[in-house]
């Protein structure tokens, strides 16, 4: 077993490359640090640490210590956080739109579930109608969900985003054409906004691919067999808004909205609230 005060002292060795650095970040002497660091040593029967008139440095097995010391550092927090008293428990039934995987969130939630591991976290990720219908049924207690701006009072906004017609760059379509559109399978807000848009300015379209996930839009879209409405913030690099060069129809903006559902344990609920609402979730990756 090794000491974690210890690995804590040799971590702070490593970061500073001083011993008297290290001791300042600890508050403890320099002889201090020099006595943990030869008992991490001896407990290896290792040389970890190469001293000499340039400074300090690590070794190939002080270099191999400080990436176990940080893993067991990091286990001996989350073992601290679990058996506190303090963490957060309980079941949380999350449910998230489907384009949000493209966003932040994956991230957020792979970090809520290393903080929080007593949080039992289950992901459903489907349209953002469904959705609310579930989480009002309460068969979901928290979704992440689009709606059309100003729709709904209901729960917490997150951001607001514009809806554009994107495209694969150089795609034409000529304004006596109907227009090809890429869709997600009723029903959907962004299939909705895109027919009442074209069918209010006249214009007249088809659907050139029905999908069920985002993969599907943006593959479709890189295929270069139609054009689709999707937020604007989170259009990938390669490919582009086309709502202007092909005079397509202005479109409605969405709020990003957390719904939960008012009869559940709210501890869980406000934990990831407070997470997606610190981190800027709304932007694509």
């Amino acid at each position: 077993m090794l000491d974690p005060v210890l690995l804590q002292t040799f971590l702070a060795v490593a970061e500073t490359q001083s011993f008297t650095q290290a001791g300042a970040r600890l508050g403890i002497s320099q002889p201090t640090v020099s006595q943990h660091v030869r008992r991490l040593e001896t407990a290896v029967s290792r040389t970890l640490v190469a001293r000499d008139t340039r400074g300090v440095t690590l070794t190939d097995n002080g270099d191999a210590m400080a990436g176990f010391a940080r893993t067991i550092l990091a286990a001996h927090a989350t073992a601290d956080a679990y058996f506190s008293g303090s963490a957060t428990r309980g079941r949380l039934r999350f449910g998230a739109a489907d384009d949000l995987a493209i966003t932040q969130l994956p991230r957020i939630l792979r970090d809520f579930r290393r903080l929080h591991p007593q949080v039992n976290l289950e992901l459903t990720v489907n349209q953002s109608s469904p959705l609310l219908r579930r989480v009002h049924a309460g068969q979901l207690d928290l979704v992440f969900i689009k709606q059309t701006a100003g729709e709904s009072a209901e729960g917490t906004r997150v951001a607001t985003d514009q809806m554009v017609w994107m495209a694969q760059d150089g795609i034409a379509v000529e304004r006596d054409e109907p227009v090809p559109l890429i869709a997600y399978q009723a029903p959907s807000i962004s299939r909705q906004m895109a027919i009442d848009a074209l069918e209010a300015a006249g214009r007249t379209w088809r659907i050139t691919c029905n999908t069920r996930d985002v993969n599907g839009v943006l593959a479709a879209v890189r295929a270069g067999i139609g054009v689709a409405v999707f937020p604007h913030s989170l259009i990938p690099a390669d490919l582009v808004k086309v709502s202007q060069r092909l005079g397509l129809p202005d479109l409605p903006a969405v709020d990003y909205v957390l719904i939960a559902n008012p009869t559940v344990q709210r501890e869980p609920i406000d934990a990831l609230t407070n997470a997606i609402l610190s981190r800027g979730v709304v932007r694509a990756v």
